[in-house]
């Protein structure tokens, strides 16, 4: 009995974004299990969870909630990590453009680093027709959206049912970490990161003011990556040909 096939889009997405639920499926686990131990009821970390969906930022808001601090601070923590989003959504917006608002309003909300660099990638190697496009993105982004939701709803219960002598508050410093050495190819993503990480470990260490130190951090690691940037490059050098 003959079986109907996907659409070609739709199983290139699945087969294109598999390999990336590796690192989604632990992440997605630690930030439940953290919502938990940050002190949030199961159905409150649920809720953020499926309002932010985003993985460092929803990180950066546990971590500041166990730390009960300010709910503006813990918001404006939250908005400056995915400034970035911005960027992607300018980007992507041309590819978008046709489509009805509804769809507009779907693909902004699941849209996110895996989803945004896979459909851009496949965007530029192949011309697509508008519905190729809305069915290649959806069935990425939709799948990230769906194990994340997984994932968390588990590490939630799992973190629920640990016993508070254990702890569970090396799991965000863990992650952050992780997310840190393949993000670090080039001296400035160093800078960057090493600049970031010990200014806000030393303001989580001596408590900086209103719980700013993930806040600074942040800043002065983008300072520190774009000084090294521009001293690092010669004029009419780019940045790519110092790093080769």
């Amino acid at each position: 009995m003959p079986t109907r096939r996907l659409p070609a889009e739709i199983a290139r997405g699945l087969r294109d974004v598999a390999p990336l639920l590796i690192g989604i499926i632990p992440f997605g686990l630690v930030a439940g299990a953290a919502a938990v131990e940050a002190g949030l009821r199961p159905l409150q970390a649920i809720g953020l969870s499926v309002v932010v969906f985003a993985g460092a930022s929803q990180l950066a808001v546990i971590d500041l909630l166990g730390q009960n601090a300010a709910l503006s601070i813990v918001v404006i923590t939250g908005v400056v990590i995915n400034l970035r989003i911005l960027m992607y959504s300018a980007s992507i917006a041309p590819s978008f453009q046709s489509f009805r608002p509804r769809w507009k309003a779907i693909t902004a909300y699941v849209l996110t680093d895996q989803a945004y660099a896979l459909s851009i990638s496949r965007y530029a190697e192949k011309e697509l027709s508008k519905t190729e496009r809305r069915r290649y993105y959806l069935t990425v982004a939709l799948t990230l959206w769906i194990v994340w939701q997984i994932c968390t709803i588990v590490g939630i219960i799992i973190g629920a049912r640990v016993p508070d002598e254990w702890g569970l508050g090396f799991a965000v410093p863990l992650v952050f970490l992780s997310l840190l050495v393949p993000a670090a190819a080039s001296r400035p993503a160093i800078a960057a990161a090493l600049v970031g990480g010990v200014v806000s470990t030393v303001g989580t260490i001596y408590n900086f003011p209103l719980n700013l130190g993930l806040i600074t951090g942040g800043a002065t690691g983008v300072v520190a990556g774009v000084v090294v940037d521009t001293y690092t490059n010669t004029p009419g050098q780019s940045s790519s040909e110092t790093n080769h």
